[in-house]
């Protein structure tokens, strides 16, 4: 059972998603929260898998919510929500740690879905997203993370896996790319954030630009 907690200051967006997800037998809604700062509180009380954070809230904004949730490593999945599709919020989502970005427009069966992608571990960022991704870290420059030395640590064919996943490949289109088992990939994947101390597939895409091993245009 995934337990999630809801985290937006309109008491309906809360209602409604919480109605939704409920009536999923796979998923448990085990609390709600109207800000970022009471969404902290709740995920420490209550251990939710993931959290739906809104961006735009009183007291404590998505964005700082997710740092501070995320900042020691360990804690939920955070699926971001939002009715704004900027530039700004993306890339700062997923730096902080999200592991998803979701725009509340969407189906409440893509909802649904994407509450069970990131609690498997895996990225919820569209095509769209990461093409927008790629234009912020143009804009941006060269690499600005220090850590690419630990890029040495990896294989020939992990670090061919990690460039496919920058550009937002499933496990199973890089297995046809490159012409072995999906389980292989996955596996590969595995390796890659164990030994780059990465939580997820959102931040080894971030990983891979702020590293130079992806660059835009490439």
């Amino acid at each position: 059972m995934i337990r999630v907690l809801i985290a937006d200051d309109q008491g309906m967006v809360r209602t409604g998603f919480g109605v939704f997800l409920s009536a999923q037998p796979d998923i448990e809604v085990v609390g709600e929260a109207a800000d970022g700062a009471q969404a902290i509180q709740r995920a420490a009380a209550l251990a939710p898998d993931v959290v739906l954070m809104d961006v735009r809230m009183p007291v404590m904004d998505g964005l700082e919510a997710t740092r501070r949730l995320l900042s020691g490593g360990e804690g939920p999945k955070v699926l971001i929500l939002t009715t704004f599709d900027l530039d700004d919020y993306v890339y700062e989502a997923l730096r902080a740690g999200a592991s998803g970005f979701l725009l509340k427009d969407a189906s409440a069966a893509q909802l649904a879905e994407a509450v069970r992608v990131v609690a498997a571990g895996d990225a919820l960022i569209a095509p769209a997203v990461t093409r927008r991704l790629i234009r912020e870290f143009a804009r941006l420059g060269g690499p600005r993370a220090p850590e690419a030395r630990r890029l040495a640590d990896l294989t020939e064919r992990e670090t061919e896996v990690l460039t496919l996943v920058a550009q937002a490949m499933s496990n199973q289109e890089i297995a046809g790319k490159l012409v072995v088992a999906e389980q292989t990939v996955k596996s590969h994947v595995g390796r890659v954030l164990m030994k780059l101390g990465l939580r997820d597939r959102a931040q080894a895409i971030v990983y891979a630009y702020e590293t130079g091993l992806v660059r835009p245009g490439e």
